[in-house]
C-alpha cells in the first residue's frame, strides 16, 4: 500500500466519523445501535473506528432515524495536510 492510500488509518479518504460522540450523547452502546438499526457490531464498529470504505444509504438513513441526527452530524470532511517536500539543500 502506497503512503498516499492511507491517511493515517483513514482508509485513503479524509472523512472522519463522528459516531462515539453522537452515541454518548444519546446514552447509547455500539451493540444497541447496531440491533436497532439492523447491522452488525463488527460493520458499525469498523464505520466508528473511521475504516469504511463506504455507507449505504439505507444504513445512512437508518443511523439518522435511531439518533435522531443528520447525516452531516455523523460525518465530517477534514483533508489531510499536505505532504511535506524535503528542501533542495
Amino acid at each position: 500500500m502506497a503512503a498516499d492510500d492511507d491517511h493515517e488509518g483513514h482508509e485513503g479518504h479524509d472523512i472522519e466519523v463522528h459516531l462515539d460522540k453522537l452515541l454518548t450523547e444519546h446514552g447509547m452502546t455500539l451493540t444497541e445501535l447496531a440491533h436497532r438499526v439492523g447491522v452488525t457490531n463488527v460493520n458499525l464498529s469498523v464505520l466508528k473506528n473511521g475504516r469504511a470504505k463506504a455507507i449505504r444509504f439505507t444504513t445512512l438513513t437508518r443511523i439518522c432515524e435511531v439518533l435522531q441526527c443528520q447525516p452531516g452530524d455523523l460525518l465530517s470532511y477534514r483533508p489531510a495536510p499536505p505532504p511535506a517536500h524535503p528542501r533542495n539543500s
